[in-house]
């Protein structure tokens, strides 16, 4: 193993690979954290759909997807965030709303595109391999943007995750705060798209957090804990993508579940044997 990592090592693709997988897992292991313990899984979930519009968008006007997933991604969490508090209509609701808006308006448009139609199975399910250096410069701006945000405002961030009503008590920008953490749960998913695709992302936005929590119930041990887990699964499903020449994102989403499970039962057979040892003693 040690000399097929060497020997991958002299390839470009797989070195912007684990890059992109080292910057990914830094922004998902923060914002995921934040996504968990808000119980925003949901919403995510309606981002992640929705940006499948703005890349629609890119391809019929011919500028980067990316780009233009991040623009209309970020429009629609806010979108979401708005007028769930301005108008009397339910969350869930509006989130089915912006998921099939989304995702019809990126059909539309990419049926609508000239020339040949785009091969959409790198959007949809990831693509790793193909990450480029300009995908990586991204990466690493967001994640300077996300770990510099969390670190100023950490305590902010800490009472708004678990209490929003003390945290407007004490005079917390909490409405600001809100706005701008949505739109980094955005990039975030929108700057995933590339490692696990849109139909997983969401994956990586939450199953390292669900493993450090049966660990730590801390919420900046979390934080570390699901970059540590999330970079690991990543690096686990980039290698068996190369061996068994399957799917990036489906390999690393699969690496981080049968994580979850080893886990979990690893967990429930420590407790099982402490019970144990309570009862006959």
């Amino acid at each position: 193993m040690i000399e097929l990592f060497s020997e991958l090592l002299n390839y470009r693709f797989f070195t912007n690979a684990l890059l992109a997988s080292l910057f990914t897992s830094i922004n998902c292991g923060i914002i995921g954290s934040y996504i968990v313990s808000r119980r925003l899984v949901f919403i995510s979930g309606g981002i992640t759909h929705a940006s499948f519009g703005g890349i629609g968008i890119g391809y019929f006007f011919g500028f980067n997807p990316i780009v233009s997933a991040a623009i209309f991604a970020v429009l629609s969490a806010l979108g979401i965030e708005f007028i769930a508090k301005k108008a009397e209509i339910r969350e869930d609701s509006l989130i089915g709303i912006f998921w099939s808006f989304g995702m019809a308006l990126g059909i539309i448009f990419i049926f609508l595109a000239p020339g040949y139609a785009p091969n959409l199975m790198g959007y949809l399910f990831g693509s790793l391999l193909t990450v480029s250096p300009a995908d990586i410069s991204l990466m690493i701006a967001l994640t300077v943007i996300v770990a510099v945000f969390f670190i100023f405002f950490y305590k902010v961030i800490l009472f708004i995750s678990f209490d929003q009503e003390y945290a407007k008590t004490h005079k917390f920008p909490v409405q600001i705060v809100n706005y701008i953490l949505i739109s980094l749960v955005a990039l975030t998913i929108v700057m995933s798209i590339k490692v696990a695709g849109i139909i997983l992302v969401i994956s990586l936005l939450t199953i390292p957090q669900t493993i450090a929590n049966l660990f730590t119930k801390s919420f900046k041990n979390i934080i570390f804990l699901s970059v540590i887990i999330a970079f690991l699964g990543a690096f686990t499903g980039l290698l068996l993508s190369y061996i068994y020449n399957i799917p990036s994102g489906a390999s690393i989403i699969m690496s981080l579940v049968f994580a979850f499970i080893i886990v979990k039962l690893f967990s429930i057979l420590v407790n099982y044997i402490k019970v144990k040892r309570i009862v006959s003693t």
